[in-house]
Formats: C-alpha cells, structure tokens, sequence
C-alpha cells in the first residue's frame, strides 16, 4: 500500500490535479487532501486504500520515490546566480514538502557561507576522495547542507589522478539518494572535474543564465560538455531549463531572452524568471535564503514559482 507521505508528494509534484475529483472518484470526505496537504489531518489506512487504485491511473509509480532526483545548477560563467538558484529553488521545495539536500560543490563554498558554514571539519570533498561519509547538516525542516570551501581547490589534483574520478560524486550520492527527494549541486563557475562530476551525478540540469551578452557568450560550450557526458558517460542527462536570471525590465534584457528562445529551441526555457533585486544581496549578508530572510519578496515568489513550474515539467 502507498504510505501517506508518498501519497502527498506525488500530489505535490502534480498540481495540476483536481483535488476535489480525487476526492470523489476515491470516495473521500470533501477537503480531505487539502486538509493533508496543509497538515491538519493525517491520512489513515483506509485513506492509502481508496486513493492507491486512482493515484495509479494518473501515473503514480512505486519507483518514483526510491531515490533522489540529482539536479545540478550549472554554467561556467561566475556571477549569473547558480548560488542564489540552488539555496532558493531547494527552500522552495523543502517548504513544498519534499526533503532537500544541498551539495556545495564549489571551492568558493558561498552555498555553505550561506549558513555560516566557513571552516567544515569534513565536507564533501572528503566524502569523495577519502572515503568517509558524506556530510549533512541539517538547516531547516526538510532542508539539508553538505559544505565544501577552499580545500576543494588544494584536492582538485588528488581528484583528477583518482581511479574512477569522474563517478566520484555520483557513487557517493547513490549510498544516500534514498534519504532524499531532491539532491541540488552547486557547481563550480568551470568546466572542471568538478563540474563533470556533478554532471555525471546528475539526472539533469538548470542553466542560470544573465540575459545579457557577455554572460550568452560561451554557453554554446557549456551545452556541448553537457552532450558529450550524455553520450559518453550518463545517457539519461537532460537540461531540465534554462532559467534566466537577475533580470531587469529593459529593451535589452526582453531582446536577449527572445534571442536565446530563438538560438535554443531544442532546449526548455522556464517561464518563471528571476529579477534583479538587493534583497538577494541582502539575505546572503544575514546568511539566510530568501524565504527566511523575505518570504513575501518578489523574488521569493518567483523562486516559488520556479519550484511549482520545476515539478510539473
């Protein structure tokens, strides 16, 4: 039988379904699941039952929650917000429902700097070169760290000349995917080892990406890295979207994103966006995501929105 917990996330990673229709074709009391879905009711056996049969006909599968979705936020060019993403995109899923994890995969450890995590005994590189376990800090409900900093940086020689090394991350994330709905790598700003490796782990990525020129130039080789580890080393890679990012409502910002729709039609542009704004700059000062620091932000909704549109492609 389906347990409650399952249950929820399928609902939650399917908004489009009619809550009231389930409710009726399982024969359920009226407001049941919204009930459950806010907390304020659990789902009982008998609940399980009557929902298992109708749950399956829209597509539920027992696979689908045996281990992490491993999403990697990714471009090799610096300052286009694959931080900012990963904190806010995972926060908007842990207050969803869905247990998240963080993996810092960057030697400038601003992810873990985020959460005042500056100097972690053991972090992931440690985990993948050294055999511990990998480490998880808990932040919030639902909501996981695993910290890296500079040492990555001194380790990335170790790392190259290590047999298996670019299956590193992903040998390592498999022993605890099925702790995890949700697994977000923080990648470097480099087409590195440790970017491949985070690729390698990954069933897909998010391509932050500024609309502006110089941040378009070179993403053409991002794309042929991404293709060329599909068809070499993890043929269910997908790009997820590209997500654009610190917009601004000018001329050229509305030019560049057309173009980039009209460059890359073979690949998913999200329709959620997100703006320019210092309350992004403000929240890292006080070391917290968006929706700690300014939950009813504007880009705290849209990374919301990010998260909603995330589930439902």
């Amino acid at each position: 039988m389906i347990s409650p917990d399952k249950i929820l996330k399928f609902i939650r990673q399917k908004p489009a379904l009619n809550l009231s229709q389930l409710e009726k074709d399982a024969s359920l009391p009226k407001k049941t699941l919204y009930k459950a879905l806010q907390g304020a009711v659990t789902l009982n056996e008998k609940h399980c039952s009557l929902l298992e049969p109708i749950l399956r006909e829209y597509g539920y599968a027992d696979e689908l929650f045996s281990k992490a979705k491993v999403i990697s936020v990714v471009n090799h060019k610096g300052g286009v917000g694959k931080t900012t993403t990963t904190i806010n995109l995972g926060k908007a899923l842990a207050i969803s429902g869905f247990k998240v994890l963080l993996v810092d995969f960057d030697s400038q450890g601003n992810t873990s700097q985020c959460f005042g995590e500056y100097t972690p005994d053991i972090q992931v590189i440690d985990a993948i070169l050294d055999n511990v376990d990998m480490p998880i800090i808990e932040i919030d409900q639902n909501f996981y760290l695993s910290p890296s900093n500079i040492k990555m940086a001194y380790r990335e020689t170790d790392l190259v000349n290590s047999i298996g090394n670019e299956k590193r991350l992903r040998n390592k994330l498999s022993q605890i995917s099925e702790q995890f709905d949700f697994i977000l790598i923080d990648c470097p700003p480099a087409l590195n080892i440790f970017t491949t490796n985070a690729l390698v782990a990954s069933d897909m990525c998010i391509v932050p990406l500024q609309p502006e020129a110089y941040a378009f130039y070179g993403v053409e080789n991002l794309f042929n890295r991404i293709y060329e580890i599909r068809q070499h080393v993890n043929n269910t890679l997908v790009v997820k979207g590209i997500l654009f990012t610190m917009v601004s409502n000018t001329l050229v910002h509305k030019q560049m994103m057309t173009f980039v729709k009209e460059q890359y039609k073979h690949i998913p542009v999200f329709n959620a966006s997100i703006e320019r704004a210092t309350i992004i700059q403000q929240s890292q000062v006080a070391q917290k995501d968006l929706f700690s620091y300014a939950p009813k932000s504007t880009v705290a909704n849209q990374y919301m929105d990010l998260a909603k549109e995330f589930m439902t492609l």
